[in-house]
C-alpha cells in the first residue's frame, strides 16, 4: 500500500513564472485581482514578482506597484499576516531593491536565488561562475535576512541542462547541501525545461530527504514541456515531499523573447518555445488531484477552478489545466 502525506502545501507563481512567458503585459490590476482571489482561496505562499532589471522582462515593470498595491489592499489585508509573499532576485541588485521595499513597508517577505549545477546554464542564466555566484549569494542571504526577509534558494538543471544534456543528480544534493550551509531557508528543485521522468524524480527526492529529511526545507517545482507534471507530482509525493508549486492553467516558463510588439532580451533561442509547449504543473489540477487523494491542502478547490476559469479569459484562450473544464469528481451516491 503506497503511502502518501496526509497534509501538503501547494504554493502558486502564477503572477511571477506563469506570466513571465506572456507576450502582451498583463494589467497590474488583474495581477492584484489574481493575487487577491488566491489569497481568499487558501493559498499561504505566492511567488508575486521579479525585481530584476525590467528591461529584459518588461512583465514585471510594475514591481513594486504590485507589492504595495497588495501590502494595502483591503480586500486581503487581514490575511496577509498568515501569507508568505515571494519576488526573484537572481543578481544582488535585485535583492538591494529588495531590502530597500522592505524597509519601505512594501518589500517580499521572501526572496528566491538560483543556481544551476551545468556550469553552461548558469553562466548563462547569471553572468556568473559557481564561484562567484556562491560567494554573491553568501552576501545576499545575509542582507535578506538582516532585514527579516527568507531566501529560497533555487536549485535547477537537477534532470538535465538545454545546454549540456544529462546532469548527474548528485550534484544538485550537493548545491542543496551548500545552499542550506550558507543560511537559505528553503531550497526549490526546479525542472527548468521538463526534462525529469518519475523514475528519476523519485530517486533524487529520495536521495534529498535521506540526507536532509525535514520535509518541509524542500519545495517541488516541475516543468510540463514534455507532458510529466502530474506523474512528477505524485513521484514527488511517494518519495515523501510536502510542498509544491504550480501555475493557474499550467502557464508559464522562460521569460519570453517578445512583449507587446516588441523583441526584448528574455532567456534567448536556447530555451524558448511556444507558450502553448512550455508551462508548469497546474495549479488547479495538482489542487484537485491531492483532494482525490484525500491530501489536505487547505485549499477552497472550487474557488481555485473559479480561478482558473477566470484566467482563461485574462490571458484570452484556453489553458492547460484540465480539472478548470472537467471539473471535479461528482460526489453523489454511486449505487454500488
Amino acid at each position: 500500500m503506497f503511502k502518501y502525506p496526509e497534509e501538503a502545501v501547494i504554493g502558486d507563481i502564477t503572477v511571477r513564472d506563469g506570466f513571465q512567458h506572456e507576450e502582451r503585459f498583463i494589467p497590474t490590476k488583474a495581477k492584484l485581482w489574481c493575487l487577491e482571489e488566491m489569497i481568499l482561496a487558501g493559498f499561504t505562499r505566492l511567488e508575486v514578482t521579479n525585481l530584476g532589471n525590467p528591461r529584459g522582462m518588461p512583465q514585471f515593470a510594475d514591481a513594486e506597484q504590485v507589492l504595495r498595491g497588495l501590502r494595502e489592499s483591503k480586500r486581503v489585508k487581514d490575511l496577509l499576516t498568515g501569507v508568505e509573499l515571494t519576488a526573484v532576485t537572481i543578481a544582488e541588485r535585485a535583492v538591494d531593491r529588495a531590502v530597500e521595499l522592505k524597509r519601505a513597508g512594501c518589500g517580499p517577505d521572501r526572496i528566491l536565488q538560483m543556481v544551476s549545477t551545468s556550469p553552461s546554464h548558469q553562466l548563462k542564466n547569471s553572468g556568473l561562475t559557481h564561484a562567484a555566484y556562491w560567494a554573491m549569494t553568501e552576501r545576499c542571504i545575509q542582507k535578506a535576512h538582516d532585514a527579516g526577509m527568507k531566501v529560497c534558494g533555487t536549485v535547477s538543471t537537477i534532470w538535465g541542462c538545454p545546454i549540456e544534456g544529462p546532469t548527474e543528480l548528485k550534484k544538485a544534493v550537493e548545491f542543496t547541501r551548500h545552499y542550506l550551509s550558507l543560511g537559505a531557508d528553503d531550497i526549490e528543485h526546479a525542472d527548468h525545461d521538463g526534462s525529469a521522468p518519475p523514475d528519476r524524480v523519485y530517486r533524487y527526492f529520495s536521495m534529498i530527504l535521506d540526507e536532509m529529511p525535514d520535509p518541509a526545507l524542500h519545495v517541488a517545482h516541475f516543468h510540463v514541456t514534455r507532458g510529466w507534471g502530474p506523474a512528477n507530482v505524485l513521484a514527488a509525493l511517494l518519495a515523501g515531499i510536502t510542498h509544491f508549486e504550480g501555475t493557474m492553467g499550467g502557464i508559464g516558463g522562460q521569460p519570453t523573447n517578445f512583449i507587446d510588439g516588441c523583441p526584448v532580451a528574455g532567456t534567448g533561442a536556447y530555451y524558448y518555445q511556444d507558450p502553448n509547449i512550455v508551462g508548469l504543473a497546474s495549479t488547479e489540477d495538482m489542487t484537485v488531484m491531492m483532494d482525490e487523494m484525500g491530501i489536505r491542502t487547505g485549499l477552497d478547490v472550487d474557488r481555485v477552478l473559479e480561478i482558473g476559469r477566470m484566467m482563461e479569459k485574462i490571458l484570452g484562450r484556453r489553458l492547460r489545466s484540465e480539472c478548470v473544464h472537467t471539473g471535479r469528481i461528482p460526489k453523489g451516491k454511486t449505487g454500488f
